[in-house]
């Protein structure tokens, strides 16, 4: 990256916007902390539908707003809507509370969702940098990582007890490091190649249409992603605490497990640029797909073994800190840029399509326990790494 340059500029706030935006000290207890509020298996995966529910509703319209206003205004809405679902949260011992949580947690992330890539895209555009989008989506998503690393050992320790009141002090925490994400929203300086759409909304959405339409090969890049991300991400995040418990894992030890891997993830994200410049992003997102397989596979097949199951989790995360930077790029080459935010977001439409066929699918499977729907999300990852991707020919 170039010094002095709006895209470098750019590109430290958003790093620091994901840092105070992605911290979650209550995330190494989460499902344990909606178990003891009385929440089951199923109601945990409601959760989830919830949350692409809220997703497919809000995406078309947060990418509307970012085209139309810019990516800050988008940005502010969501973080506003973010903090009133936490709230939502503190309060939450019913179940439709903690649907009501989800939904609008799910909201507000389509106020970011194709406005952050568009910014950032457009961002190296106007330094002529565009095709190091893969670096620098790296290098911005390793500030989840830094976050998580931080928020996990804080947040297992301070909860090991699985006490209300240290649930409640951990998300009024992440309440302030949000307030300081809004603050941060501020700082982003908008791209002088960017023009604001101002034609009809349902032109600019028939436009985003449009440009999916002349690029069948970002529907298919898109089924390759998102067929491994569900399970491998998705999924898996929802029940990997109850996994290491049932291995033997203790539950202070969760959150050393989760910073180690945050570890890893920071390296993998901070060395995607190496990796596409060694080797093919189509022959990385096959390798990664497949190493997804095989850890959701151990998972279930292996579920007593502490060890073969940290292994998959490991796995599973690095293999999805080097997806999401690659696709990010292969993504952006094919979108055109006066729609960007608005047809990433319908894309993201289908992502909420398909979360929720596929979580529906699981959910009917669950009372068979989490060997069964473990072995349900490795055969669909397969599917998704097996789906052909071609590459934007330069």
């Amino acid at each position: 990256m170039k010094n002095r340059t709006i895209s470098s500029h750019n590109i430290r706030v958003m790093f620091w916007i994901t840092f105070f935006g992605t911290i979650n000290f209550i995330a190494p207890v989460l499902t344990l902390f909606y178990m003891e509020r009385g929440l089951e298996a199923s109601h945990i995966l409601m959760l989830q539908l919830f949350w692409s529910g809220a997703v497919l509703i809000g995406e078309v319209p947060g990418g509307v707003v970012a085209d139309r206003f810019g990516a800050k205004i988008s940005f502010v809405i969501g973080v506003i809507v973010k903090i009133v679902s936490i709230i939502i949260l503190i309060f939450a011992y019913d179940p439709w509370l903690f649907f009501l949580f989800s939904a609008l947690n799910g909201f507000s992330v389509t106020f970011f969702s194709g406005a952050d890539e568009a910014l950032v895209y457009e961002s190296l555009k106007e330094d002529n940098d565009h095709h190091r989008m893969d670096r620098a989506m790296g290098k911005i998503q390793s500030a989840s990582f830094v976050s998580m690393i931080l928020a996990v050992l804080f947040g297992a320790y301070f909860a090991q007890d699985l006490r209300d009141e240290q649930f409640v002090m951990l998300l009024g925490l992440a309440v302030i490091f949000h307030l300081v994400e809004l603050i941060l929203i501020f700082f982003v300086k908008s791209p002088s190649n960017i023009s604001l759409y101002r034609e009809n909304p349902f032109k600019q959405v028939l436009t985003g249409v449009k440009a999916i339409r002349k690029a069948p090969t970002l529907l298919l890049l898109f089924i390759n992603f998102t067929l491994v991300f569900i399970p491998a991400d998705s999924v898996y995040e929802a029940f990997n605490q109850p996994i290491f418990t049932n291995a033997g894992l203790p539950v202070v030890m969760i959150g050393v497990v989760y910073s180690l891997a945050a570890i890893c993830g920071y390296i993998a994200s901070q060395s995607v640029g190496r990796l596409t410049s060694r080797f093919s992003r189509k022959g990385l997102m096959f390798v990664t797909g497949i190493l997804s397989f095989i850890g959701l596979l151990l998972s279930a097949l292996y579920g007593e073994s502490l060890w073969l199951v940290l292994g998959a989790f490991f796995v599973l995360r690095i293999g999805q800190t080097i997806r999401r930077p690659i696709y990010s790029q292969l993504k952006n080459d094919l979108i055109p840029s006066e729609v960007r935010a608005t047809t990433i977001s319908l894309i993201a439409v289908l992502d909420s399509t398909f979360d929720l066929i596929v979580f529906g699918f699981l959910s009917l499977i669950a009372f068979n326990g989490l060997t069964s729907i473990l072995l349900a999300s490795s055969l669909i990852a397969l599917v998704g790494t097996l789906t052909p991707i071609q590459m934007k020919k330069k």
